[in-house]
């Protein structure tokens, strides 16, 4: 596999996730999405009789001999998930109280750089029944980019608009994995004990990738990863040891239409926009020289000039310079600051004309 055209895309491959990844070129996938082991079955001491688990955790794949045996596996497989990543990537690693410390000092120490941790709120957490605990309530996701100097991607108009126009804050409040969406055996029991809701993976890679882009996930489980991505208009690798997991996955996805090129677009941020000199709407004649700006409370009125600087008392200079000297400030973003005083006495706004002229 020597080029991205080499990626198993749309594919789910069973087997070890580390000697999964090991086969997979370098810098070939825009995010990741890892749910690992928890370390909950560690043998000893360390694990306390009828200890509440995590969404009821109590499988064999959890199963580790020491914490230095775990990790060692952890950091077996971030080393792979870096080396697989692409220069401007980034990873989502999520865990409860018993590893995310652990997961975050690999990260760290691998040379990733974190973003943010962004708590997940389950809206229905299982209560602690032995009443020795406050009740276990949330997960922790580690969001993290290869490296400090990734120019990452993050849809922020993207999720302002899906917070109602609000910005995103790092506390997601998101039910956990019920009713119809939770995969079952034959018998009606959970067929994964740690299935994650498709709404917390909408917006983990509505959040940092674009349409037609990779996601990894190097522990797959019954493919809710790969089931969202797929929505979504994104390809997907799916790396899960259980063949039994694999196939329900697989099942899953197949079931799922995804978004036409169109549907899939989003809000897109301003530093993804086409860059547009304020002279360019003078020249134009959309701003034409001569126009009045002024800020929102009249307190200032600067001149346009026929090269797109402006002239307010004894300043001159580009609308961000002026906005700053006579607010006495050390910067000013000249779109939100300066209007257009108008003939009918109405003020609009500079960026309204930037905004018009993209749409045109």
């Amino acid at each position: 596999m020597g080029s991205g055209l080499d990626l198993p895309l749309d594919q789910v491959l069973v087997g070890d996730c580390i000697e999964s990844m090991r086969r997979l070129p370098p810098a070939s996938v825009h995010a990741i999405f890892a749910d690992p082991p928890y370390n909950l079955q560690l043998k000893g001491a360390l694990r306390r009789p009828n200890d509440t688990l995590v969404d009821a955790v109590d499988d064999d794949w959890d199963r580790f001999e020491s914490l230095a045996d775990y990790d060692a596996f952890t950091r077996a497989w971030l080393t792979e998930a870096r080396r697989v990543l692409r220069k401007d990537g980034t990873i989502w690693v999520i865990g409860s109280y018993h590893n995310v410390f652990r997961l975050g000092t690999a990260l760290q120490d691998l040379g990733f750089w974190v973003l943010n941790d962004v708590i997940w709120r389950k809206a229905n957490p299982m209560p602690n029944f032995r009443g020795r605990r406050f009740t276990n309530a949330h997960e922790t996701l580690i969001w993290a980019a290869r490296g400090p100097e990734s120019r990452y991607r993050f849809n922020y108009a993207a999720m302002k608009s899906l917070n109602d126009d609000l910005q995103m804050r790092s506390d997601w409040f998101i039910p956990l994995c019920t009713g119809a969406e939770r995969l079952r055996d034959t018998a009606g029991a959970k067929l994964h004990p740690t299935q994650k809701p498709e709404a917390l993976l909408h917006r983990v890679i509505l959040a940092c990738t674009a349409p037609g882009e990779v996601v990894l996930d190097p522990f797959l489980g019954t493919g809710t990863t790969a089931a969202v991505a797929r929505r979504l208009g994104r390809h997907y690798i799916g790396l899960e040891r259980d063949a039994g997991y694999a196939a329900a996955a697989l099942a899953r996805v197949g079931a799922i239409t995804p978004l036409t090129e169109s549907e899939a677009l989003i809000t897109p941020s301003r530093r993804e926009q086409p860059r547009i000199p304020f002279g360019t709407l003078v020249e134009r004649g959309l701003v034409p020289a001569g126009s009045i700006l002024v800020d929102r409370a009249r307190r200032w009125r600067a001149t346009v000039l026929p090269d797109g600087s402006l002239r307010c008392g004894q300043a001159q200079g580009s609308i961000h310079q002026v906005g700053a000297a006579v607010q006495e400030a050390p910067s000013c973003n000249g779109w939100a600051f300066w209007h257009v005083d108008l003939p009918n006495g109405r003020l609009r706004l500079l960026d309204e004309y930037r905004t018009e002229m993209l749409a045109g």
